[in-house]
Formats: C-alpha cells, sequence, structure tokens
C-alpha cells in the first residue's frame, strides 16, 4: 500500500502531502494518524523551520473518505466511548500541528472542505490556487463541525463571517477566499508549489530564534489577556536580542550584505 502521507524536506523546509488523490485526499483516520506521526517527527527538528501542508493530485482535502473501511473511519459508530477515543486522537493531532513550532503553510489547490478546510484553517499561512473551491460542507452532511474548524475561522475571519460561512454552507471561489481573507494570496495552480517553496525559503531566511518567538507571539496573542501576553512577548524579546543573530542582523544592516543567521 502506497503511504497515505508523504514527507520530504529540502533545506530548512519540510513538505507534508496527503497521498490519497483517487479519493480527492479524503481523509480518514489511519490517515489522520499518519499525518499526526509526520508532524511529531518535524516539531522537533531545529533544522526544519517551515512545513508546508499539501495534497497530492488535484485537490487539497475533501473532508473524511465516506468509502473508507468501517474500521479506518473517523467515526465507526461502534460506540460513543470508542468514536471519543478516535477523536481525542484526532484532535490531539489538530493541536499539535496549529501549535509546532514551525511556521505552517497549507498549499491549496483544487478542493477544500469540511475537515480537510479546518486542517488548512490551522496554518499560519494559507495560499491557494485560482481553481481552489472552499466549503465548510458539515451541514450538508449532517454535522457541526470537527477539527475545530469553526474555533480558527472565527478567529480568523470574525464571529459574524464564521456564522455565514458555517450555518449557510457553499461553495466558496479562491477569488473570494481571498477577499474574505480566508487565504492570503491566489496563484495560478502551475505556480503553486513554487510559491509555497519561495514563500517557505522566504521565512527560513530569517533569524531562526526570532521565528520561533514570533510563531510563539502569534499562538499566545488570540489566547490570553494582554497582560500576560506583554510580559511572555518581553522574556521572548529579552532572550533574542541577547542573541548572536541580533549582531549579525545589524552587521549585515551596516555592511549591506544579506545576514547569515546561525541561530544562536
Amino acid at each position: 500500500m502506497a503511504n497515505r502521507v508523504t514527507t520530504r524536506i529540502e533545506g530548512a523546509t519540510a513538505t507534508i502531502e496527503f497521498n490519497n488523490p483517487d479519493r480527492r485526499n479524503a481523509l480518514s483516520f489511519d490517515l489522520l494518524h499518519d499525518l499526526g506521526a509526520a508532524l511529531s517527527g518535524l516539531s522537533s527538528s531545529s533544522h526544519v523551520r517551515v512545513v508546508i501542508l499539501t495534497g497530492r493530485g488535484s485537490d487539497f482535502c475533501v473532508d473524511t473518505d465516506l468509502a473508507a473501511p468501517r474500521e479506518t473511519k473517523t467515526v465507526r459508530g461502534e460506540s460513543v466511548a470508542d468514536d471519543t477515543e478516535r477523536f481525542r486522537q484526532i484532535n490531539a493531532m489538530l493541536n499539535h500541528f496549529h501549535q509546532m513550532p514551525q511556521v505552517t503553510i497549507a498549499a491549496i489547490d483544487g478542493g477544500c472542505a469540511g475537515a480537510g478546510l479546518s486542517l488548512a484553517l490551522a496554518a499560519d499561512l494559507r495560499i491557494a490556487s485560482e481553481r481552489s473551491v472552499f466549503n465548510t460542507a458539515f451541514l450538508t452532511a449532517g454535522l457541526p463541525g470537527d477539527l475545530g474548524g469553526i474555533w480558527f475561522m472565527s478567529r480568523l475571519l470574525g464571529g459574524a463571517l464564521a456564522r455565514d460561512l458555517y450555518l449557510m454552507p457553499r461553495k466558496v471561489s479562491a477569488t473570494e477566499a481571498l477577499g474574505l481573507g480566508l487565504v492570503g494570496s491566489v496563484v495560478p495552480a502551475a505556480e503553486l508549489q513554487t510559491t509555497a517553496q519561495d514563500t517557505a525559503r522566504r521565512l527560513a531566511c530569517a533569524a531562526p530564534l526570532a521565528l520561533r518567538s514570533m510563531k510563539q507571539n502569534l499562538l499566545q496573542s488570540s489566547t490570553t489577556v494582554l497582560g500576560d501576553y506583554l510580559a511572555a512577548e518581553s522574556e521572548r524579546l529579552v532572550q533574542c536580542a541577547r542573541s548572536d543573530d541580533v549582531r549579525e542582523a545589524a552587521a549585515a544592516f551596516l555592511e549591506k550584505r544579506p545576514p547569515v543567521f546561525t541561530g544562536r
């Protein structure tokens, strides 16, 4: 059986790819388990600074695989306890992806719906191809939502837009998604992966300590009160200000050359 999830590392960028193109990269419990394993291996790497999540073929991910064998479904329906435990594991993976120290990019082509949309929303940045189509889709399937999609979208777009898109599910084009702020940029499909890799390389050129600290600032900014945030932000700032990389940044500016950061 082909790997359900593939990972490749080039320089400081790791690319995780859903590998179920015949099913439009629909999710199963086994695929999500493999995704979690890939994320665990990458999050502890000090070398990898950026993680791209994408799908093989012409779709990013179109929710769960309704045709998957019963034992691999995210909800099997055998018992409440069994299904709850499966989602405890899935939610732990989702939280891990959202909070991993690396900057994450969702490179979205084609269909992006349901749980697939939730995964894209959990990323730090989203780049879409011009043929991408988004849909919350849960009410259409008789479900209230999963993988934190409503939580992420409410923070990204605001409660009013999140309510509109989840309570009134519909297809959202790439152009509309860009206008709403659902994605940060839209590019031709043929340029999607190149654009994602170029974006990752640009991020990877930043000072590693500052990049990771900024990721933590961004995460904490939406989950804590201002006083606690300011205290944590100041601690990270002081730590980075004492680093060799800050001195290198100043020297490079004065010498009119690109900085060479070491992460120290």
